[in-house]
């Protein structure tokens, strides 16, 4: 008992050596011209990369894994929040309470993420199709994710799309077409798959009520 005690011990240390590591992540977001809100946190290293003329815009309270063993599910790249060049102004604004675990986002337009948006491991959100200088990539479209949506790990939520407020998107998913608000919805293309009830609700309501007071 007490060795499986020591070693809950070490990594708890070594958890919180890596949030205080992390803090070099606010000095990289500075330097890339991102405004960072007050008490985010990261664990390992989260890349900020913000094209002149462009924003990128987070809220406070913000949690940013990115180390490997940071969630124990498997994180297999780090944060990556990034606008790019095109003929659009690209803006990524991202709110409040917003949890990020080895997640990619790019923005060639608009991209929004409301309050309390969960993003599972290795999930990527984008507006646009990359490789803008090949005749097959169509253009940019915005894409909004409205307050506390749960995307599950290894999500792909692409160009064009909204998803509607409270919405669970299951794992492995691949978001092609927008999704109404208070559902669940899963698979490849993504669907719904039924409405969330107040019984799947009330328990989340109960514990995060803090985050709207």
């Amino acid at each position: 008992m007490k060795f499986r005690n020591l070693a809950h011990t070490i990594y708890t240390l070594r958890t919180r050596w890596k949030e205080q590591l992390g803090k070099r992540n606010r000095l990289h977001a500075a330097w890339w011209g991102v405004k960072l809100g007050s008490q985010s946190s990261f664990i390992g290293r989260c890349y900020f990369k913000r094209y002149p003329g462009t924003s990128i815009r987070i809220g406070s309270h913000c949690s940013f894994l990115s180390s490997a063993n940071a969630n124990l599910i498997g994180i297999n790249k780090p944060c990556i929040i990034s606008t790019h060049h095109s003929r659009h102004t690209a803006t990524i604004e991202i709110g409040d309470y917003c949890g990020f675990s080895g997640t990619v986002i790019g923005a060639f337009k608009y991209i929004k993420l409301g309050k309390n948006v969960r993003c599972g491991a290795n999930t990527l959100i984008s507006d646009a199709d990359w490789h803008l200088d090949d005749p097959r990539s169509g253009p940019p479209a915005d894409v909004i994710i409205e307050d506390n949506v749960w995307l599950g790990v290894n999500c792909v939520v692409l160009k064009g799309v909204t998803i509607g407020a409270n919405t669970v998107i299951g794992a492995n998913s691949v978001v092609t077409k927008s999704i109404p608000a208070n559902v669940i919805a899963a698979g490849n293309p993504c669907r719904v798959i039924r409405p969330l009830t107040i019984n799947d609700a009330a328990p989340y309501k109960a514990v995060n009520q803090s985050h709207y007071s």
